[in-house]
């Protein structure tokens, strides 16, 4: 079977974009060059930045997909949000949804970073 396990974004700057997932994250990265940046995650998943200028076939226009981070509970979701909304453009403040608790910001290349504790009935 094929796993899942990495996400590339594509990006303006990796420099930037390094040091915003870096203090996002709290972790360095695995790889760092001038045209690509990779995180390796604590779970094993793996997160690329890559220069929109250099991927091919060229990406389309950021909006249509979400990365998202799932927390234990609504109190982590809300430290998190406490973290990150001091470093990145806040979109949704934390709400409750259909599918949890859940508050949504924006990386510097307009990528949508999620967060959410699924309601516990549904863990």
């Amino acid at each position: 079977m094929r796993t899942l396990n990495y996400f590339l974004l594509a990006v303006a700057n990796p420099a930037a974009s390094e040091t915003f997932y870096s203090g996002l994250l709290g972790v360095k990265p695995v790889e760092n060059s001038p045209t690509f940046v990779l995180y390796v995650l604590p779970n094993g998943l793996k997160l690329g930045l890559w220069t929109k200028d250099e991927i091919e076939p060229k990406p389309l226009p950021v909006g249509g997909v979400e990365v998202t981070f799932s927390e234990a509970d609504e109190a982590a979701v809300q430290a998190t949000y406490a973290d990150w909304s001091g470093k990145a453009k806040v979109l949704q403040e934390p709400v409750t949804m259909d599918f949890g608790f859940t508050f949504v910001v924006e990386d510097p290349d307009g990528h949508r970073l999620r967060v959410f504790a699924p309601p516990a009935g549904r863990r």
